[in-house]
């Protein structure tokens, strides 16, 4: 079994209780690596330092392959084995996914294991296909910019939808003026992250 490739931006001040794992965007297909300095990558650290809290620490998960690649599913496959890696860390931490795009499709597909209280996509890539049963007892926040061309917000709204007829408390929050590479109203982009860490960082775990 692989060693996912993460990094760890902050370290919490007090005990440990949660940790923010942050899951970059992507492309449909594609076997290509995911090079260090590659932009979807590198713009998840601004936004996951946003979400640094005393009780909270921060990593970041690098995929191996750029692509979601259906059925094999590279990316969710990363994001699953990085998820094992925090809770032998750090058992009995909360953990919080926060994912940009194909990240934010990521993470909402993973909300149901264990130990995750709580989802944050941004600009998420979602279809009317994506399970939503996971998503119920967990934080759920979607935020997306009223100008992204690359998911439109009418996706994440569908999904939103959907997410609550299923059972799932889903709050929905639509940046204006913004596109889906998030430069625009950074402050609120950052915002909302520091806003879904402070919910995670009290929420109680699911077992």
């Amino acid at each position: 079994m692989h060693e996912p490739n993460l990094r760890v931006l902050t370290s919490p001040e007090t005990p440990l209780r949660t940790v923010l794992l942050a899951l970059h965007g992507g492309r449909p297909v594609s076997r290509a690596p995911v090079r260090g300095a590659q932009p979807a990558y590198r713009r998840m650290f601004p936004l996951a330092r946003a979400g640094h809290r005393p009780d909270v620490a921060v990593w970041v998960l690098r995929n191996r392959v750029r692509g979601w690649n259906e059925p094999a599913l590279d990316a969710v496959g990363d994001a699953r084995r990085a998820i094992e890696v925090i809770r032998g860390a750090h058992r009995g931490a909360r953990i919080a996914l926060l994912g940009h795009s194909m990240g934010g499709r990521v993470a909402l597909r993973l909300a149901g294991e264990p130990d995750v209280v709580g989802v944050c996509a941004l600009a998420p890539w979602t279809t009317g296909d994506d399970p939503v049963e996971q998503l119920p007892g967990r934080i759920v926040r979607i935020v997306h910019g009223d100008r992204d061309r690359t998911t439109p917000p009418e996706t994440s709204l569908a999904y939103a939808h959907r997410a609550r007829r299923a059972g799932a408390t889903v709050s929905r929050h639509v940046i204006s003026g913004s596109g889906h590479a998030m430069l625009r109203r950074a402050r609120e982009w950052n915002a909302q992250v520091a806003a879904f860490s402070a919910d995670c960082a009290t929420a109680r775990c699911p077992r």
